[in-house]
């Protein structure tokens, strides 16, 4: 299973068009650090592509989006022979993609001129490097390249430093400590000069833009050459302790441990089918689940967990998590992780109030500290989804106090909490004057709902009442005219001109087909606001027939994410971008189980690819993975903080999933052939299941789950009782 996982997946990207947009990962689930081969360094945020043939080195990255830039990297490059400059291009070498190996915990990479195998795997904090040169009597060496301030000290078979090259920080000095021990000693270290190499041994070297050459002593014969590589974002100390904790260690045993860590994720679920490349798909899918958020935190000398706090730029107790937006993960991520890793689930959400403690606001962006990307505070159903299962119940109280201050109290920065608060509360709704003001009230509306969702937990009735109420806020921008939600101005006066199709401006990443249907709380409240099911079904339906056009206005030009609509023309439904995500679960909310079905099987069927262009638009944290895995399996938590999970259309013959509760729920597909595309029959433990969702609770149980797929959709109608979550019924 690990070694059919090829990390390149989803990686054929450029700024205008997306496959994924992600990054070809390697090391451990969670992991502080991460590597990738570095392609083309010049190419900005877009530094690899899987086409290139060109191996620049491994780059140690943070970076969890082309949009978000890397806040702390460096590139370790071999290389053979002699050195007479230190620009990438002067000394990189081709290699051979189709012969390379790229795994979740193993990196191979053969260069064809300098004649060395490459190879790493990963660890928590880390890395281990191994270096085989092959060219006799050449000298073997290897580069440290970075941007930005740094400085390194050479000890032979040790080296030590810094440097720091933040893409965005609250502290602009961020420093990434290093500490490098060699199984062989260094015998000279090298900086270009005025187009010459100086010899810098035996010193501390400070420099701006460093790259740095290290060389080993001349051999006659085959050279193996191995580097363990720790970090800390806390101190040099702290940076020789993580490393001292991963010393002794050889590298086939780090490269088992990393095996071992994916797989113990990976054997969660366990898929069965006659089309193996769906197979292939679907673990690559989970691979990606358990990339982000990664740790931020380090274990200290008295085995403590502790993190560094950008702010107050000092180290604070406790675990915190970075690189995660939750306007994109809150939707699909947590609650995949509520079904099958309720202990990570738990640590993450205590490290989200640390982040809280450190800047008096919940996150929204971390990366490394809040970047403040996004409408919405949507942290909130995070927290709202854990409060109604049951994970980390203790901490509710503080979470609710945070969750209001977030509603009621202005920052002050655009960063930090939600934009116009007062607004909001003022008038019911956030006045067009605020860039993306639809997607801000209808996420205002649902994180409210969250709130209420929390202090029912913990028997506040009072709150929770006040904050229903609250949560039908989005009932004030619904425009009946053209069926969408509508931005108004402070007066009450809806926008005018008035284009549907136009992106940006009072939407987010989208038109107002994308953007106007997220009361997730209140589907039943949403349709009668439009006129009933029989005008609301007119409307989804003309979304998903609609000719997938856009207009421009808002952006000035054509967005990828606009590109990636009309590319897959599923319609007005861009399932490129998270605002998509749900469309093709409201037909469930009319009684309307074939379409939602038919939709799902078409997208996850085509829209999906198993290489290098795997996705239909930005993969995003592992929100788009954690769409398929979930949907995959029949079943989606469109409303998370409810409980309930939508019912889909499943694609496996038989899903195991090991529960973390330590039971197994199943999930079996009968006549499950690929022009099958509706369920004539759902049975939950062996009783006709007649309802369009399942519960947390059902699931947790350790449900066992029958489908009976047929040709043609059956004429079943249900029940307003039948239909998912909604506030109002």
């Amino acid at each position: 299973m690990l070694t059919t996982i090829d990390t390149r997946h989803g990686t054929a990207n450029q700024h205008s068009y997306s496959n994924g947009n992600t990054l070809p990962y390697t090391g451990v689930p969670f992991g502080m650090n991460y590597f990738c081969v570095q392609t083309n360094g010049d190419n900005g945020s877009w530094w690899f592509h899987p086409e290139d043939r060109v191996f620049q080195g491994f780059r140690l990255t943070h970076q969890p989006s082309p949009w978000m830039g890397d806040f702390s990297h460096l590139v370790i490059a071999p290389v053979s022979g002699v050195v007479s400059k230190t620009e990438s291009y002067f000394n990189q070498g081709s290699f051979r993609p189709e012969e390379a190996t790229f795994q979740p915990h193993y990196l191979n990479i053969y260069s064809e001129r300098h004649r060395i195998l490459s190879e790493l795997t990963g660890f928590t904090y880390g890395g281990h490097l191994k270096f085989t040169y092959e060219r006799k009597n050449e000298v073997p060496g290897f580069f440290i390249r970075s941007k930005g301030p740094a400085e390194f000290k050479n000890e032979g078979d040790l080296i030590t430093g810094f440097i720091s090259n933040y893409a965005g920080s609250e502290d602009k000095d961020l420093k990434m400590y290093l500490a490098i021990s060699l199984s062989e000693s260094i015998t000279s270290c090298q900086i270009e000069k005025n187009e010459h190499m100086i010899s810098l041994d035996n010193e501390t070297i400070q420099l701006t833009d460093p790259d740095i050459y290290f060389s080993f002593e001349t051999s006659s014969q085959k050279k193996v050459v191995e580097l363990t590589l720790a970090t800390s974002f806390i101190s040099p100390e702290q940076a020789l302790l993580n490393l001292k904790r991963e010393q002794g260690i050889s590298f086939e045993e780090h490269k088992e441990k990393a095996a071992d860590k994916w797989i113990s994720y990976l054997n969660r679920i366990e898929v069965e089918s006659k089309n193996k490349e769906q197979i292939a798909l679907f673990y690559q899918m989970m691979y990606r689940s358990f990339l982000f958020p990664q740790t931020w935190h380090e274990i200290n000398e008295q085995e403590d967990k502790v993190h560094y706090d950008t702010l107050s730029k000092s180290v604070k107790p406790g675990p915190y998590y970075t690189n995660n937006g939750f306007w994109d993960t809150c939707r699909t991520i947590y609650p995949l992780y509520s079904l099958i890793a309720t202990k990570e689930y738990e640590d993450m959400l205590e490290g989200f109030y640390n982040a809280y403690q450190n800047s008096g606001y919940l996150p929204k962006w971390l990366s490394p500290d809040e970047r403040g990307l996004m409408p919405g505070t949507l942290i909130d159903a995070v927290i709202a989804d854990a409060a109604v299962k049951g994970i980390k119940s203790e901490k509710m109280p503080q979470f609710l106090e945070a969750m209001i201050k977030a509603a009621t109290t202005n920052s002050g920065k655009d960063n930090y909490g939600r934009q116009g608060t007062e607004d909001y509360l003022k008038y019911g709704y956030v006045p067009s004057n605020y860039h993306e003001s639809v997607n801000h009230t209808q996420d205002y509306a649902y994180s409210d709902f969250c709130i209420s969702r929390v202090a029912d937990v913990l028997n506040d009735k009072k709150t929770q009442e006040e904050y229903e109420k609250q949560s039908l806020n989005y009932r004030n921008l619904v425009d009946t005219e053209f069926g969408v939600l509508r931005a108004k101005d402070a007066d009450g006066s809806p926008k005018t001109p008035f284009n549907p199709y136009s992106w940006g401006r009072d939407y987010a990443e989208g038109s107002a087909y994308q953007n106007s249907f997220a009361a997730f709380h209140d589907y039943q409240g949403l349709i009668k606001a439009h006129g009933g099911k029989e005008k609301f079904t007119e409307i989804i339906t003309n979304l998903c027939n609609t000719y997938p056009i856009f207009d421009v206005d808002g952006y000035g030009f054509e967005i990828h994410e606009m590109s990636e609509m009309a590319a897959i023309d599923f319609g007005q439904i861009a399932i490129s971008n998270q605002p998509s995500f749900h469309l093709p679960h409201l037909f469930n909310y009319v009684g309307q189980l074939s379409t939602t079905q038919h939709i799902l099987k078409e997208l996850m069927t085509r829209a999906f690819e198993l290489g290098y262009r795997g996705y239909p638009g930005d993969e995003d944290n592992g929100s788009m993975s954690a769409w398929f895995v979930l949907n995959s399996m029949g079943i989606y938590p469109i409303t998370p903080g409810s409980g309930e999970y939508s019912i889909g259309i499943p694609l496996f013959d038989k899903v195991t999933v090991h529960l973390a509760n330590g039971k197994d729920l199943t999930i079996e597909t009968n006549n499950n052939v690929p022009q099958y595309h509706y369920s004539k029959e759902i049975r939950l433990n062996d009783k006709i299941h007649q309802d369009l969702f399942f519960t947390h609770k059902d699931l947790m149980d350790g449900a066992h789950i029958e489908f009976d797929l047929c040709l043609v959709p059956p004429t079943t109608t249900f029940t307003d009782n039948q239909l998912p979550y909604s506030l109002t019924k």
